[in-house]
């Protein structure tokens, strides 16, 4: 009786070391995957302004950033559609965008102007003038988080 007892107890510790091992191995593969997306200290951080200009410089777009700048210019609204509010954001990078924010669904930023900081996270598309934010709201069907304009300590969604 004693011996089915320990060789229980040492099937039983093989399998909770076996099912350790296997753990350890898979969170190691998935921080192998995703080194590069998991800031550590041997992952240097890339700023918002390099990521964008890697983007402009290779004609990439469709992702998410963050960033700020100071406002150059206030456009006139896109009233085609979607009524846009549009801005030129200048980064510290010399880097200009175009700043497209959908007012109908968040709110419009009333008196802002050229010289005014802003802090924006939205989608970028690339173009030849530098790119485009836009998706600088809440989602309104709820499936992904959105963007967001700060403006004079105030997020417009």
């Amino acid at each position: 009786m004693k011996a089915r007892r320990r060789k229980g107890c040492m099937h039983s510790r093989l399998s909770t070391l076996a099912a350790a091992l296997g753990l350890a191995g898979l969170v190691s593969v998935l921080i192998f995957a995703l080194g590069g997306l998991l800031p550590d200290d041997r992952t240097p951080q890339v700023s918002a302004e390099e990521t964008l200009r890697k983007a402009y410089e290779s004609q990439r777009s469709d992702f998410w950033v963050e960033a700020q700048g100071e406002i150059v210019a206030v456009l006139a609204d896109d009233r085609r559609g979607s009524r846009h509010q549009r801005m030129i954001l200048r980064l510290a990078s010399g880097q200009t965008l175009l700043v497209a924010h959908n007012i109908d669904i968040a709110p419009r930023l009333e008196g802002i102007e050229a010289g005014d900081a802003l802090r924006v996270r939205g989608a970028y598309v690339w173009n030849a003038k530098g790119g485009i934010l836009h998706w600088t709201h809440r989602d309104p069907d709820g499936r992904q988080p959105g963007g967001w304009l700060e403006w004079r300590g105030r997020r417009y969604r």
